[in-house]
């Protein structure tokens, strides 16, 4: 079984990502959503804590081992400081992790270690599309074979840093299931649209992108000629946003906590209500609750359980391929 005790190594990185997270992005957030601009510098800081660094192998650049539960503690008090800025400093985690997780041994040498050793640098991933009932199991964006390589057509929206992403992943859809390909700054057919404005998410620089016949070497494609298992990406995926979330709520607990203490209506502490009271202890144990989901959901993907991956039952079951 797991354990509720993080390790030394794991208590030394929370500590240090929440200490930023609180004397750094916090204080800057409301000014960065306001102007719609997070400060280099205070991405540069963030990303100096070595969080992605410590998920990625020595061979690669990095300085530990993948893990998804350190991984997710670390989302957790990156998002408690400020999501949008949560979110910047680990975009380019949206390119490395797939590549550590699914990529060749060739495309991991090539594509980690300058994303790793350098100072921050845009890095980023396209996966959301427009539709209302958007599926990563079923892309509208297709990817056909050409030649020796990849034409991928379609659109994708909330890109981050799309517009001066030195790469990126592209999910597209293919011989019926999804894969993703490997779009180098300059691909011809990349299009970057219009910035994209989400309430929250101002600071954060989010993109449209079209793909006209955007062309695709054979070598780019993730995991090689055999492409590679969706699945492992969403998982990771999923339980690092879920952590995010959980972050977000634990801040938003917290002002509303802090602030029934000091709120007075007629005479009495807003906390003293009894409504209020409850609905603060619903708050606190819903919140305690999704973060023991998450952190058993991590605790299976590093030690490879299947159960990790839970199948929808409004949309079927999506078998490993």
């Amino acid at each position: 079984m797991y354990s509720f005790e993080p390790s030394d190594e794991q208590k030394m990185l929370i500590d240090a990502v929440g200490r930023y997270a609180k004397m750094d992005l916090r204080p800057a957030a409301r000014e960065a959503e306001e102007q719609g601009h997070l400060p280099g510098n205070l991405i540069e800081k963030g990303w100096e804590l070595g969080v992605l660094q410590a998920s990625v192998p020595e061979e690669y650049g990095g300085f530990g081992e993948r893990s998804a539960l350190t991984g997710v503690l670390a989302a957790e008090e990156l998002a408690y400081g400020d999501l949008a800025g949560g979110l910047a400093i680990m975009s380019p985690a949206l390119f490395v992790l797939p590549i550590l997780l699914a990529g060749t041994q060739a495309q991991k040498l090539q594509y980690i270690p300058p994303v790793i050793d350098a100072e921050w640098r845009p890095y980023t991933a396209a996966l959301m599309e427009t539709q209302f009932d958007f599926d990563a199991h079923d892309l509208k964006t297709e990817a056909r074979t050409n030649g020796g390589g990849y034409l991928l057509n379609g659109e994708k929206i909330y890109v981050p840093f799309a517009e001066g992403a030195e790469a990126m992943l592209v999910f597209a859809r293919l011989h019926g299931s999804t894969q993703a390909f490997i779009l180098p700054k300059g691909t011809p057919g990349l299009e970057i649209c219009e910035r994209q404005n989400l309430l929250g998410l101002n600071a954060l620089p989010l993109y449209r992108i079209k793909l006209t016949d955007a062309q695709v070497p054979e070598e780019n494609r993730l995991g090689g000629p055999e492409g590679h298992d969706i699945v492992l990406i969403l998982d990771a995926s999923r339980v690092a946003l879920a952590s995010m979330a959980i972050g977000v709520s634990k801040a938003a607990y917290e002002y509303s906590m802090d602030y029934a203490k000091e709120r007075e209506v007629f005479g009495v502490k807003v906390a003293q209500k009894q409504a209020i009271a409850f609905m603060l202890a619903e708050m606190a144990t819903e919140i305690e609750s999704i973060r023991l989901l998450t952190w058993e959901a991590a605790w299976m993907i590093d030690n490879a359980k299947e159960e990790a991956s839970k199948t929808d039952c409004l949309s079927g079951p999506h078998q490993r391929r």
